[in-house]
């Protein structure tokens, strides 16, 4: 065959982009075929299980002290090795930014949570293009990659069916998710992405239905799948579960198991397990109990009723705890089936201390305490059994979350060791020996290079042509074998809402911030953790040239992290910036049309607190009816719906119905059908109408300013219904053409509803 000067051959084409080694003549027999090699990680290669827990204290684990009952944790813990100096962040979406990326979560631009972005790079509520996960770097060696349980990595506004989806797991490098995107979820019916789309529970808690549950049948079928049919193809499996995140919830029979066992209080518990603790040797013998945190009464001191009440919060706690330990049993189990145990990698660690959003007496109802509504305990043991079921959204008080940082002070969002000192089990019975402690210094972003090194990884420079940021975490694969081994993390800085702190080489300073407080005149404390871990010598009189070294060098690390500017803001940052590319226009104005997915809340109209005007165009026969917008879930919420002829509208007030309907029937034909709202003070006034006409009229005494963390769903009510008129989703059956929904500005009688936000960012 002849070339002309100047031009390629077809093995070189011009117009071929993807290389090719082979030799294309103008006939197959005068052409060599090449195939290119697929990635394929190095033989031998563990699949990797990583394990996270939400707000799951130091303490709260059987092996690391407590009385709960986690006997499947705890013998990965037994067959594994226990880390006992082991930290994180604060909060729950940095944490995961760190723990997926293996940088300082402010480098990758998750300050805080994933629900808002500041407008600085610290804080845009997604990671950085320029940090790829560990899902997306272990695709690319050729691994199968499995996404579980809750994400919080996006803008929430990006949360819903339109998008955009890059920040959602199928995009950061899982092949397969099953989950919810938000902070927090109902265990019963949770609001569930599959890959990358809405789908309802496959059950409900009468045929005894539980998301963590859930969560591991999907995990088993995901990797069935791979091994079954790949198996030359090794798994990375991401499964955070919801627990041990607000709200508690457990089925019956778990929840039956703990009545009366947590009676004698969180004095007693704190005790027994901080004794248990030194016996485990998982503390340094100087170890002291630290005192009880401000607010955290002496509990032989309490009332009855303040007793009763945190008693139950607890034990819906532990069957939690329990109901979690048991999924992950049946996950391992079914590893040991497969054969798979042995060459799989376990890590497990939770995402932050135990949470301090209970407050001092715990609530039943936390949309209640969101709302800044008293519910005393003398009003709460009134719905007592209620408690770690579906009619309720419970959280327990300050001293059970400090006893759940035993032996630590202060909690979740806190730099001090309540807030980031949590478990951490390896198991690898192909690698690891069983049994064993470790004490070395380390922390969350260490996870990730710890993963590399074991498979030999190196993280590129550049990927997808993009400028990848350096991988910061050290790797503590060194400390499987040589238990002994000097720490090789010697410098790890915190910061979460102005707490901070810093640690070098056994030594921390810190400092909890005041909103309001000029950051200057914090007030910083200094402890030597080799022999202090509990926080309980405050040495920075005694040392001020070594704090004062500290502190500078703190400030080195935020600039060389990119922590700057400090930023204690709660409130503002989550006022949603309205602009013509996202869901909320400056107008205010939306207008949907069914058939609809669910709405993620912050994508969703904030009708929380503020007036608004809703207006649905429908269609209906003479038998038509059904949900039109509903919001929340049978312990908070509102629904607009017809029933037989009447259009209705149910304010469900914290359990409390306040419900009115049309004093005129919805026309058969055409019509607009639709609902106002406005606030006076704390207070409301709710008008019906039908074709533009007043059709009742009904006075709500509380107007609240954060209905429910779940959005909205349009013709249809998705979750737990909203209503006691009706069940299930109770669909519209009509033609339902558009819904209108005008949110008036604040100040218009509603100035008061930015509550909302500070109450979202006290939930996470």
């Amino acid at each position: 065959m002849s070339i002309q000067p100047g031009r390629p051959s077809a093995t070189e084409s011009a117009c071929r982009l993807e290389p090719f080694e082979g030799v294309i003549g103008r006939t197959e027999p005068e052409s060599k075929p090449w195939w290119p090699e697929a990635a394929r990680p190095a033989e031998g290669s563990p699949n990797i299980l990583l394990i996270l827990l939400d707000d799951t204290g130091f303490s709260q684990l059987g092996c690391y002290g407590s009385d709960l009952v986690t006997p499947n944790i705890d013998r990965l813990a037994a067959g594994g090795l226990r880390y006992t100096n082991f930290h994180v962040t604060p909060l729950c979406s940095p944490t995961r930014a760190s723990l997926l990326t293996g940088r300082n979560h402010h480098s990758v631009g998750m300050r805080a949570l994933s629900n808002f972005d500041s407008g600085y790079p610290h804080m845009r509520g997604r990671i950085t293009p320029h940090a790829a996960t560990v899902a997306e770097i272990l695709r690319e060696e050729g691994y199968a990659t499995f996404g579980l349980g809750k994400w919080h990595q996006c803008p929430m506004t990006d949360a819903s069916a339109a998008g955009p989806y890059d920040q959602w797991p199928c995009q950061r490098g899982f092949d397969r998710f099953y989950g919810f995107l938000e902070g927090e979820t109902d265990q019963f019916h949770p609001e569930l992405i599959y890959d990358n789309h809405s789908v309802d529970p496959p059950g409900d808690p009468e045929n005894g239905y539980h998301l963590s549950e859930d969560l591991i049948d999907h995990a088993i079928g995901f990797i069935h799948d791979t091994v079954s049919i790949r198996p030359d193809r090794p798994f990375f499996t991401y499964l955070a579960f919801a627990a041990m995140h607000a709200p508690h919830q457990a089925p019956p029979d778990y929840l039956a198991r703990y009545r009366g066992r947590f009676d004698d209080g969180w004095d007693a518990a704190r005790r027994r397990w901080f004794e248990r603790q030194l016996q485990m040797g998982l503390l340094p013998p100087t170890t002291e109990l630290a005192p009880r945190n401000p607010g955290v009464e002496e509990w032989e001191l309490l009332p009855d009723n303040h007793r009763r009440l945190a008693a139950r919060l607890q034990e819906a706690f532990a069957a939690f705890l329990e109901h979690t330990d048991a999924q992950i049993g049946r996950l391992v189990d079914d590893l040991a089936r497969l054969g798979k145990l042995d060459d799989t990698l376990i890590i497990l660690l939770s995402d932050n201390g135990a949470s301090q959003e209970g407050g001092p007496f715990g609530v039943l109802h936390e949309m209640k305490y969101f709302n800044f509504v008293s519910e005393s305990p003398d009003e709460a043991v009134g719905r007592i059994d209620d408690i770690g079921g579906p009619h309720s959204h419970a959280n327990y008080p300050w001293g059970w979350a400090q006893a759940g940082n035993t032996p630590f002070k202060w909690y979740k969002q806190n730099t001090h060791e309540g807030g980031v000192h949590v478990p951490l089990i390896v198991h690898w019975p192909a690698t690891i020996g069983g049994g064993g402690l470790r004490d070395q210094f380390h922390h969350v972003n260490d996870i990730v290079p710890t993963i590399y090194e074991v498979l030999g990884v190196e993280p590129p420079a550049v990927f997808r042509g993009l400028e990848q940021l350096p991988v910061t975490g050290v790797s503590l694969a060194y400390s499987f074998d040589h238990p002994a081994a000097p720490s090789r993390k010697e410098v790890q800085y915190y910061e979460m809402m102005g707490h901070r702190a810093i640690y070098r080489d056994g030594w921390k300073a810190v400092t909890r911030h005041v909103t309001g407080v000029p950051f200057d005149d914090d007030s910083w404390e200094l402890y030597h953790l080799a022999e202090d871990r509990s926080e309980c010598h405050d040495l920075a009189d005694e040392h001020p040239e070594l704090l004062a070294e500290l502190v500078e060098q703190w400030w080195s690390e935020a600039e060389a992290n990119d922590v700057l500017p400090l930023d204690e803001r709660t409130i503002e940052l989550f006022f949603t910036r309205y602009h013509d590319h996202s869901p909320h226009v400056p107008e205010r104005t939306y207008t949907y049309h069914p058939p609809l997915s669910p709405l993620p809340s912050q994508a969703a109209p904030a009708l929380g607190g503020r007036g608004f005007d809703m207006v649905a165009t429908i269609e209906r026969g003479a038998d038509d009816q059904g949900v039109l917008y509903a919001s929340g879930t049978e312990n908070s919420g509102l629904s607009l719906f017809v029933q037989g002829d009447r259009l209705v509208f149910d304010y469900n007030c914290f359990g409390d119905h306040l419900v009115i309907e049309s004093t005129t029937g919805v026309p058969v034909g055409r019509s607009s059908v639709g609902v106002r709202l406005r606030r006076k003070g704390k207070s409301g006034a709710v008008t019906l109408l039908v074709d533009g006409t007043s059709a009742g009229e009904l006075a709500l005494p509380f107007v609240m300013t954060m209905p429910s963390s779940v959005g909205p769903s349009i013709g249809y009510d998705h979750g737990s219904p909203v209503s006691e008129r009706y069940d299930g989703h109770f669909p519209f059956t009509g033609t339902f053409e558009r819904l209108d929904v005008t949110v008036t500005q604040a100040g218009d009688g509603d100035g008061s509803a930015r509550s909302v936000e500070r109450a979202v960012f006290a939930r996470q």
